[in-house]
């Protein structure tokens, strides 16, 4: 899974909504300047997140947008597959297990991405954008503690 410069930004716009959820609307060019991110793609961004119906925008002299629901609401990997598609680090989830059926001379190589897809997916779908924001640093959720206990099983000599 790769997150691209506009995920990474919509993550970042996301933070910044997040951050100020309690003072209602907020200007593009404040969301911009906050967090350092080029206002006229922000604001491509921002319409995609409102289509997705994420965020909502307000009009007028108060206007900007909002989130449309709590930040403990709003998972990473909502935000990620709509803005860079699916998780998986190729294809996606229902291709790889095609692949894997299939494909008997390559079925280790795609259960070896599956397995990253979905330890990627569990972290994403654990974490929140209030878990972002709310200390600057992501709890370690059952996904993440998971996710490293398998790592230090399987590395050699450790």
């Amino acid at each position: 899974m790769k997150i691209s410069q506009k995920g990474l930004y919509a993550l970042e716009a996301m933070m910044t909504l997040a951050r100020r959820h309690d003072q209602g609307a907020i200007k593009i060019r404040d969301i911009a300047a906050e967090s350092d991110l080029p206002e006229k793609f922000l604001e491509l961004i921002l319409l995609e997140l409102k289509n997705a119906r994420i965020v909502d925008s307000v009009r007028g002299a108060r206007g900007g947008y909002r989130l449309r629901r709590e930040p403990s609401e709003i998972r990473l990997s909502d935000i990620i597959r709509l803005i860079d598609g699916p998780l998986a680090p190729m294809g996606d989830a229902e291709q790889l297990r095609g692949l894997i059926a299939k494909d008997a001379d390559h079925r280790a190589l795609y259960e070896v991405f599956l397995a990253v897809r979905d330890a990627a997916a569990a972290i994403l779908e654990n974490t929140t954008v209030a878990d972002l924001v709310a200390d600057g640093r992501v709890r370690k959720g059952p996904a993440l503690k998971s996710t490293a206990g398998a790592r230090k099983k399987k590395s050699p000599g450790g």
